[in-house]
């Protein structure tokens, strides 16, 4: 196993901490655009997890551009009707367009889906910006979504992201994050959204196989020496990464010690000689499996601390190890 090196830690510890650092300081706007009854302001409190914006039980409530602010950093900009567009607020209505990490394009499933007023709207807003995701809304009450889909694609030459939803009962609620992650991940801010909403469990999953991923490759690099500045990198940032999803404070004297337990401690040293048992000397294989192996359950046992508020130390951590590399035998056996 690998010594551990001051120095690496804290190149890793510090050009992470800034990464996230300078994405908590920026501001997401999102300019939502859709004629009335399409469901913007419920999609918005699903997307979320949290009552951002009012829903209102009388049709055409919003009659300006209404800014919803959520914990000062997220900015849902829901703008005029359609009709509007071109009219009244319109200057206002594109500065929006321009300034937008995300438009989000509502249509009504159980209405008249892209009408030409919609596609106008559509040929004006992508001159401006080009971040767009259509929101199929209320498929609950609709028939053949398949087919609505692709003639939203059809009209829109396959340009667009279309994602069917229903912001009442929360049907593929989880697609649209994940769309506007994507979106957001290009520009840097995925990590702020991700962190202030509320589901967090499905980005944390992604981001614990993704490190586990990468720190196979680079495991399985049969040079010696030669994968340890990129596997301590990757780990040190899962776990700063993941401090940052949770909002929970990590020092740098506490991802040091969980760092150590993991590269150098009893963690290593049991999985490796569990390795060794199944596949006969030394090489790319093992060096890959260790490698992915204690990335991906270093990321579920943060995960799981973060997520049950238990302190994390590294006799807790190696606690947790065991307890998920027991979870993974038990699994591959069935």
């Amino acid at each position: 196993m690998q010594e551990f090196n001051e120095k690496d830690f804290e190149q890793a510890y510090n050009q992470e901490t800034s990464k996230i650092n300078d994405q908590l300081d920026k501001e997401i706007l999102f300019a939502m655009i859709g004629d009335v009854n399409t469901g913007k302001s419920s999609t918005i409190n699903q997307l979320i997890g949290d009552e951002v914006a009012k829903v209102g039980a009388q049709p055409g409530e919003t009659t300006g551009i209404d800014k919803y602010i959520y914990r000062d950093k997220i900015i849902f900009a829901d703008t005029p009707g359609l009709d509007d567009i071109n009219h009244k607020n319109s200057d206002e209505t594109i500065s929006f367009y321009q300034q937008a990490d995300v438009v989000l394009f509502f249509l009504n499933a159980a209405g008249t889906v892209f009408s030409d007023g919609e596609r106008k709207s559509v040929e004006l807003i992508e001159k401006h910006n080009k971040n767009i995701v259509f929101v199929l809304n209320k498929i609950d009450a609709a028939d053949d979504i398949p087919a609505l889909v692709q003639y939203i694609k059809k009209h829109t030459k396959n340009r667009y992201t279309v994602v069917p939803i229903s912001s009442r009962t929360g049907e593929n609620i989880h697609q649209l994050r994940d769309e506007i992650l994507s979106i957001l991940k290009k520009k840097q801010k995925e990590i702020q959204f991700a962190r202030l909403i509320k589901e967090k469990s499905a980005t944390a999953n992604k981001w614990i196989l993704a490190a586990s991923g990468s720190a196979t490759a680079v495991g399985a690099v049969p040079l010696p020496g030669s994968d340890f500045v990129p596997l301590t990198g990757i780990q040190v940032g899962l776990i700063v990464r993941l401090a940052a999803l949770y909002e929970k404070p990590l020092s740098k004297k506490k991802a040091r010690e969980l760092t150590i337990a993991t590269i150098t401690g009893n963690i290593g040293r049991t999985i490796f000689r569990q390795v060794t048992k199944f596949v006969p000397g030394a090489g790319s294989v093992i060096g890959g499996s260790v490698a992915g192996g204690m990335t991906l359950a270093l990321g579920y046992a943060v995960k799981y601390a973060y997520e049950n508020n238990i302190e994390l130390n590294a006799d807790t951590l190696k606690s947790l190890y065991t307890y998920f590399q027991e979870k993974d035998k038990k699994a591959s056996r069935q």
